[in-house]
C-alpha cells in the first residue's frame, strides 16, 4: 500500500511534467492518441517503480527514458505499422458468375501443380496457415515450405497465364 505522501508527490510530479512528457511522446510516435497511450504507460511504470526511486530530481528523465524505450519496443511490433485503409485489398467482382468461373480456372490450374507444392499453396493461402504451421502439417522444415510455395506459385502462374497475374501472389509477397 502506498503512503499518502507518495500519492501526493506522484500527483505533483504528473501535474508538473505531463506537458513535457506528452511532447516527448508525440515526437517519438507522431500521433496524438498513441502519444497519450505512451505517456500513460510510462506513468504507470514510473508509479510502480516509485518506492525504489530515491533521486526524485531525475524523475522526469527516468520517465522520459521509459517513453523512449517503450516507443522503440512498440515500433518493433508488427502490429504497430498496421494502418486502416479506405479500400479493401481484394477485388470485388460485380458479376458472381465471373467469380465462379475464375475460381474454377484457378482450381483447375492448381490441380496441374505437383502434389507437395499444391499442399503447401493450399495450406498457406487457402487455409491461411503460417509457414511454421504449414511445415508442421506437412512434416518438413519452414525452408522446404518456402521453396515448395515459391516453385508451386511459379508453376501456377505459368498455368494461368498473364491474364491472372493479379490472382496469384508474386515471389516478393511470398517471401515477405
Amino acid at each position: 500500500m502506498r503512503r499518502a505522501s507518495d500519492v501526493n508527490a506522484f500527483s505533483e510530479f504528473v501535474e508538473a511534467c505531463a506537458p513535457s512528457l506528452f511532447r516527448t511522446a508525440y515526437l517519438m510516435v507522431g500521433d496524438h492518441q498513441l502519444a497519450q497511450d505512451l505517456v500513460q504507460e510510462a506513468l504507470v511504470k514510473t508509479l510502480i517503480a516509485w518506492p525504489r526511486l530515491h533521486d526524485r530530481a531525475n524523475l522526469a528523465a527516468y520517465t522520459r527514458r521509459i517513453i523512449v524505450t517503450t516507443s522503440i519496443s512498440w515500433r518493433r511490433r508488427r502490429s504497430f505499422h498496421e494502418r486502416p485503409s479506405d479500400r479493401l485489398p481484394e477485388r470485388i467482382s460485380d458479376d458472381p458468375g465471373e467469380t465462379v468461373a475464375t475460381h474454377d480456372v484457378v482450381v483447375a490450374a492448381l490441380l496441374t501443380v505437383p502434389p507437395r507444392q499444391r499442399a503447401a499453396i493450399v495450406l498457406r493461402y487457402y487455409q491461411d496457415l503460417s509457414e511454421a504451421q504449414t511445415a508442421e502439417v506437412m512434416g518438413c522444415s519452414v525452408g522446404t515450405v518456402k521453396s515448395q510455395v515459391a516453385a508451386g506459385l511459379t508453376k501456377l502462374r505459368a498455368a494461368l497465364g498473364p491474364v491472372f497475374d493479379e490472382t496469384v501472389p508474386t515471389e516478393r509477397e511470398v517471401t515477405s
